[in-house]
């Protein structure tokens, strides 16, 4: 029997060697086409008594299986009930426990009156989610000495827990607490820490992982899992009372939810699974965990985070929105105007993905020390084992630091990343374009500036885009590209290719104020703001944005971005719009703190916090001398639902006004771009996930007592009375 998604060869020894190798695909996964063909190998491989065992390897150099296929599973039709649910992918579980098995009853494994036949895994690369899964329902595992090779339970990651046997198998090889830690963390580890806890049996160089696992295969014809064995215990101890994990099971919902803040359910169902698997066998086990994956599938978090945090992610990442009929644009070469903090950022993930990079800034001392950004980064990965002294040298040479606008003249793009001052960037945009090739795509990364208004400074104006990176570009996934009225489609085609160049996610958005990602986060900031100013606690301010969902809280996050730029960028705002402006309320705060308390954030040590050297961050304990706190306090529930809505409100604003063009756009841009609570999908997700009449319906009460910045868009409020989703389909 031939099969499209793996190939079969039988050695003379009997010894079958099933290779992944799914056509078209860079990577393995669990895909429909997958599952059916292993199910059926399974039935042809116990049914063949020439078939003496098995060994599973991949023919991607990109590794071994890298999980489900998480279209599929998002996918499902959402009028399937749980039962189908259920069946769908237990379906999977019986094969892999088949295989395991050899379909033998586990009752005659235990009495030595059955065995199955061997099968040992060949990891050659990533075994992640169902890859790892499929490698623990061999009865061996070799892995390949390779830098890349990991294992890993990342389901979690998307709202779910895993659904191919990996809390029973992990649990019963390394122990209930490695179990808790690998599933309920998502992380990946490497083959000898995997080894170190039981889960590998073997390392052997790449080359021999497929011979190593056949000499096991062939010295043990007839294999029985560990815990199909007679008198098999969990290593550590299990069992509702055990005294040597009952500490742990009661300690761990508490902790995990102290990190989750209960906005993951995976993560309480991944430790439920884990306790009940653990007072009964194997395969009641089996059917536990898929009970509760099944129940993470129905819900809303795990259909959102998957449409969100994987499909729509790996569509813009792969080019959704590049135009068709442009060329393949190669960036050999990049120009970079300002060598500050965000021009340094820009040179430095340039370089490293082998972009050679022209930074220039006003004087030699200001350009170097642009590059001395990179050469900081490079010694902290030296340090860490990370990247060798020949690598870092390598890129580093990459970087030509010059303050000689002719040194740009063989570039293939530029970025201006200069002082956020509309002359300033008049003034060497100007003088850039007399020397570059007049086929060179000019971007700006202003982060406020309408690009319109820079574009005029630029002859070529369908040339001309804005390109803009969050701080710090090392570290911030997202980019922003805002193409403002005239721009042409090699231009946007540019941007699209260089950021998919040095592996970052892009968004389009339109050409306005603040673009979309500063329109949501700005309100957002100017909110917590105010609480402070009307006497609310900013210890329960942020403390609430965290248990929300948010990385930081928003009194933090403006000491990061600094009340300096806040400030800077009010002013030049106030500047630019006139009688236009309108006040937000927190400028008097901005002026306060930068001008008369010298409180500029982090960068100087000192802002909503304090950040003594050596020590940890405390809220600046001064802070009520100017605010006095209210004797009357909101609940933290109140709280929470003014900061989140206040971002929701504005995320609606910018799709109504069509700043972004979908949901999928507008739900990346949050969540990747400032921290939007990533267990909601986004925050289109999430009002999909509220219902639009709900979304409306609290909005305005909001706009009552807190001001229009809360009133819903008309198209909202259209959507509503029609019972329309944003995601219809």
């Amino acid at each position: 029997m031939s099969y499209d998604s793996f190939k079969i060869e039988t050695d003379a020894d009997g010894i079958v060697t099933m290779t992944i190798d799914l056509p078209g695909k860079s990577m393995n996964v669990w895909d429909q086409n997958l599952i059916a063909d292993f199910e059926k190998f399974v039935d042809e491989f116990l049914g063949n008594d020439d078939m003496k065992g098995l060994v599973i390897t991949s023919g991607k150099e990109s590794g071994f299986l890298a999980g489900a296929d998480l279209t599929m599973l998002g996918a499902m039709p959402e009028d399937a009930t749980p039962q189908q649910m259920f069946e769908a992918n237990y379906g999977l579980q019986q094969a892999l426990r088949k295989l395991e098995t050899g379909g033998q009853p586990a009752k005659l494994l235990q009495k030595g009156q059955a065995h199955a036949k061997p099968v040992a895994a060949a990891v050659n690369g990533l075994a992640l989610g169902g890859g790892m899964e499929l490698a623990l329902a061999a009865h061996y595992r070799v892995a390949s000495d390779a830098k890349g090779v990991q294992f890993g339970q990342p389901e979690v990651q998307v709202g779910l827990i895993p659904g191919a046997g990996g809390t029973q198998r992990t649990m019963r090889l390394a122990g209930v607490q490695n179990a808790m830690q690998i599933c309920t963390q998502g992380k990946p580890m490497k083959a000898d820490a995997a080894k170190a806890m039981g889960i590998v049996d073997e390392i052997a160089p790449h080359a021999e992982i497929v011979a190593k696992a056949k000499e096991w295969v062939k010295a043990n014809p007839k294999a029985v899992a560990r815990w199909d064995a007679k008198g098999f215990k969990i290593p550590g101890g299990a069992g509702a009372m055990d005294p040597r994990v009952v500490p742990i099971f009661a300690g761990s919902s508490a902790m995990a939810q102290g990190q989750t803040n209960h906005n993951y359910p995976a993560v309480e169902r991944i430790l439920s699974s884990i306790y009940e698997g653990s007072i009964v066998p194997i395969d009641v086990g089996l059917r536990i965990e898929s009970k509760y994956f099944v129940q993470c599938l129905m819900e809303p978090q795990a259909k959102n985070m998957i449409r969100t945090l994987f499909v729509n992610k790996g569509a813009a990442e792969k080019g959704a929105a590049r135009p068709e009929g442009v060329e393949k644009q190669k960036i050999k070469t990049l120009g970079v105007l300002g060598a500050g903090m965000m021009g340094a950022g820009i040179a430095y993930v340039s370089a490293k993905v082998g972009m050679k990079v022209v930074l220039l800034d006003r004087d030699m001392e200001s350009a170097e020390k642009g590059k001395g950004y990179s050469v900081k980064l490079n010694e902290k990965g030296i340090s860490r084992g990370k990247l060798s002294k020949e690598k870092s040298d390598a890129m580093l040479d990459l970087i030509t630091p010059t303050d000689n606008v002719e040194d740009l003249k063989d570039v293939d793009l530029i970025i201006e990343a200069v002082f956020e001052d509309p002359a300033v960037k008049k003034d060497i945009t100007e003088r850039v374009e007399a020397v570059i090739r007049k086929d060179v795509i000019f971007a700006s990364n202003t982060s406020t500036i309408p690009i319109g208004n820079l574009a005029k400074n630029f002859t070529r104006r369908e040339d001309f885009i804005g390109i803009h990176f969050f701080s710090p570009v090392d570290k911030m996934p997202l980019v922003e590209i805002i193409t403002p009225e005239g721009c042409g489609d090699k231009a946007l085609a540019t941007a699209l290719d260089y950021v998919q160049a040095i592996k970052k996610t892009p968004i389009v958005v339109s050409d306005t104020r603040g673009f979309y990602c500063n329109s949501v986060v700005v309100p957002y900031l100017n909110e917590a703001a105010l609480m402070v100013k009307e006497g609310i606690n900013p210890a329960l301010i942020d403390n609430c944005a965290v248990h929300m969902g948010m990385p930081v809280g928003p009194l933090a996050l403006m000491d990061e971005t600094s009340q300096e730029l806040g400030w800077r960028i009010a002013q030049s705002t106030m500047k630019e719009m006139g009688d236009d402006y309108q006040p937000n309320g927190v400028e008097d705060l901005l002026k306060l703190f930068v001008e008369d308390l010298g409180r500029k954030g982090k960068k100087v040590g000192k802002g909503f916090y304090e950040y003594p050297e050596g020590g940890k961050k405390h809220l600046w304990q001064g802070m009520s001398e100017h605010f006095p706190l209210a004797d009357d306090q909101p609940t933290a529930d109140e709280v929470k639902e003014r900061l989140l809505y206040v971002q929701l409100v504005a995320a609606a604003n910018m799709y109504a006004q069509d700043v972004v063009h979908d949901p999928q756009s507008a739900d990346l841009g949050a969540i990747f771009g400032w921290g939007f609570a990533p267990w909601t999908g986004g925050p289109m997700s999430h009002i999909d996930t509220i219902g639009l009449e709900e979304f409306v319906r609290t909005a305005e009460r909001l706009a009552q007592k807190h001001g229009s910045k809360f009133s819903p868009p008309a198209k909202f409020r259209d959507m509503a009375e029609k019972n329309q989703k944003l995601y219809a389909a």
